[in-house]
């Protein structure tokens, strides 16, 4: 996905998010990090591993079971200067502290006619395929993108993951980090090779709002985020097998969105399919489709198609969970239908 340099420094994500944050608390003082299970434990997906022990429990904070009381803490310290980074360990917990999240954290820069940001970043795992059922295994992507005032990011290799994990600390912006488990490279989890690429070790941020074209094409143009991509990029190879040349766009980010990247690849090659884990309707896919065929429909030389996960509670089964998620035979029947 990125060209590699000869003397790679190759790093998990979770390694990648864990670096970033602690190079901007050694940066900024006002930047600390909570959450449940994030202090001595690391976080159960690794990514605040190694902070603790290096800046004490005032900076690196264990939270009681209780999402609405320390997100809505979160947003208090933001707006008194501070610059927090909260862990929702589950996006599916969303549903317990939704208030503090769009009620507080999305509107109060508005509520206050700018007077007050709300610099702060939510981050919080998606995705599914390990068999933890309906409650631990969403993606909800179109959920948060769909609601103003917040910046929407997830990174689906470790270089992002780092760039996108300092950018949105640094921004005044809050900012909902959503980052996928099977890319996280926790053994437990499984670990998609792709994921993991060179990091520097230095600082850097990557812009938020600016896709990224991974895979360059001319007969159909693949559009993911997170996983997706990863499906994405497989079913390219397999098409490529058939002598079909498939373009990959990497959103990295939903709010802002790229349209213009989408727009003109399609342009380019006429055929477009979306992969998104979240649900089929009323989301990103739709989102992405719309904002092609809005355009120029007569760039189009197909209908466009969309690899989701079906309207249904994820099944806890394995079978039935697999078969409902996106994978790359799936892209390529959407492509051969087309």
């Amino acid at each position: 996905m990125l060209d590699q340099p000869t003397n790679e420094r190759r790093l998990t994500i979770a390694r990648a998010m864990a670096e970033a944050m602690q190079q901007e608390m050694q940066r900024d003082p006002r930047v600390f990090v909570m959450g449940e299970d994030i202090a001595g434990f690391g976080g159960i997906f690794g990514n605040t591993r190694g902070l603790f022990e290096k800046f004490g429990k005032e900076r690196v904070r264990d939270t009681p079971i209780s999402e609405t009381g320390f997100i809505s803490a979160a947003v208090g310290a933001a707006m008194d200067g501070m610059r927090p980074v909260v862990e929702l360990m589950f996006v599916d917990f969303f549903g317990v502290c939704f208030d503090a999240i769009y009620n507080q954290m999305a509107k109060n820069a508005y509520f206050s006619g700018g007077n007050a940001s709300v610099p702060m970043v939510l981050m919080t795992s998606t995705g599914g395929g390990y068999s933890d059922a309906g409650q631990h295994s969403q993606c909800l992507y179109g959920t948060f993108a769909h609601l103003p005032g917040m910046k929407v990011v997830s990174p689906s290799n470790a270089y992002d993951a780092k760039g996108l994990m300092t950018a949105a600390i640094r921004d005044d912006n809050p900012v909902v980090y959503m980052y996928h488990k099977q890319l996280q490279g926790m053994g437990w989890l499984g670990t998609e090779p792709g994921a993991t690429l060179n990091t520097p070790q230095e600082g850097y941020t990557v812009e938020i709002g600016k896709a990224k074209v991974v895979r360059a094409g001319s007969d159909v143009t693949l559009v993911g985020l997170a996983m997706g991509v990863h499906n994405a990029l497989k079913a390219a190879d397999k098409l490529a097998e058939e002598g079909v040349n498939a373009e990959v766009i990497d959103l990295v980010s939903l709010v802002p969105l790229d349209r213009e990247t989408v727009i003109n690849s399609v342009a380019k090659t006429g055929r477009l399919i979306v992969i998104d884990e979240d649900y089929h309707s009323y989301g990103v896919s739709g989102e992405i489709i719309a904002t092609v065929t809005e355009h120029d429909v007569s760039k189009l030389k197909a209908s466009p198609a969309r690899v989701t996960f079906p309207d249904v509670p994820i099944p806890y089964a394995k079978h039935m969970e697999q078969f409902c998620l996106p994978n790359p035979d799936k892209i390529i029947a959407a492509y051969r239908k087309m």
